[in-house]
């Protein structure tokens, strides 16, 4: 089934999916694309020994009401950002709703809420399943509180040379950040944030890290004698040949380019903090590994101060304008 140019958003009336609704329409807005909303529920079960040999017949009228008023609330608050919006209340899982709709949608977007402490290890079972398994670009947007202010720029992101970001709104996009690492998903992410940034007609930064003196890493075992400098400007220049390859077929754009001591995914949570939105890009396996994202792409979910846009490879492959498919 083709994908259509829609950006669809999964809702359940708390906050953490309003505010990504919120940033669903303002993309779809942008884009001039129409914005399908959706809410998914799932009856409770219980098993024959709980239920002392009887049963139990549930009638989920109540909960299809809650969900049809979630559904109108959301509708109204997407159309009064001028949105033509359409929506669906569907049964059963709504991780596994999103990613069948995902088949037919160019973007899917949800919300988390990003507890601290130890719950902060986990995401909700929808904005971690979805972006594993989606058929299109997934974007998570953490839910920033009831202010909805950003925390302060972190001091890598400002030894990086990157201005703070307003402690306002999460449109317009101003600045966007794409983690590299010369695998193939990463050029997938490369190319979504490149069509992002020609929609928003923001910055871009590519960033690639290299763990060479943080004791950590594949990189740990070089000796003391090695030129860590060196081998930075290695990856630079590695990084370079790729992000120009890659903007040779998106002339006029142009993509600043950082490459730092640290792992991808420490860097890409601090740039975090000075940026509108983060792209990464994921490997995504098959079989039971397809369950968990790359650590890379799990990390920086959990712990961003922005949106994140993950490209599966299978999800790259639907993150191309209907046209350019069609002539393909």
């Amino acid at each position: 089934m083709p994908h259509r140019d829609v950006v669809l958003v999964g809702v359940d009336g708390s906050a953490p999916s309003l505010h990504a609704l919120d940033w669903a329409a303002a993309e779809a807005k942008k884009l001039g694309w129409p914005l399908h909303v959706v809410c998914a529920y799932s009856l409770p079960s219980f098993t024959a020994a709980s239920l002392d040999g009887g049963y139990a017949a549930l009638d989920d009228t109540a909960i299809l009401d809650g969900a049809r008023t979630v559904l109108e609330e959301a509708k109204a608050r997407a159309a009064a950002q001028g949105v033509a919006v359409t929506a669906t209340v569907t049964t059963g899982d709504p991780a596994g709703a999103l990613v069948d709709l995902s088949k037919e949608h160019r973007l899917v977007v949800v919300g988390t809420r990003g507890h601290g402490g130890f719950a902060g290890r986990l995401l909700g079972t929808v904005s971690s399943a979805l972006p594993a398994h989606s058929h299109c670009p997934t974007v998570v947007v953490p839910y920033l509180g009831e202010d909805g202010e950003r925390t302060a720029i972190s001091s890598v992101a400002s030894n990086a040379g990157l201005d703070p970001v307003d402690q306002r709104p999460l449109f317009p996009l101003r600045r966007i950040v794409v983690g590299m690492d010369g695998s193939p998903t990463a050029e997938d992410a490369l190319r979504a944030a490149l069509r992002q940034q020609k929609i928003w007609d923001c910055e871009l930064v590519a960033v690639a890290g290299v763990p060479v003196g943080s004791g950590a890493g594949m990189l740990a075992w070089l000796p003391a004698a090695v030129d860590h400098e060196a081998v930075l400007a290695d990856v630079a220049e590695g990084l370079g040949v790729i992000v120009d390859r890659v903007l040779a077929d998106h002339p006029g754009q142009t993509v600043r380019r950082i490459v730092l001591d640290g792992t991808g995914a420490e860097l890409l949570t601090e740039f975090s903090t000075a940026s509108d939105l983060v792209v990464v890009g994921s490997r995504g396996r098959g079989g039971f590994a397809g369950l968990l994202l790359g650590s890379t792409s799990q990390a920086v979910l959990h712990h961003a101060k922005c949106p994140v846009m993950v490209v599966t490879k299978r999800a790259a492959a639907a993150d191309t304008p209907q046209e350019t498919a069609e002539q393909g």
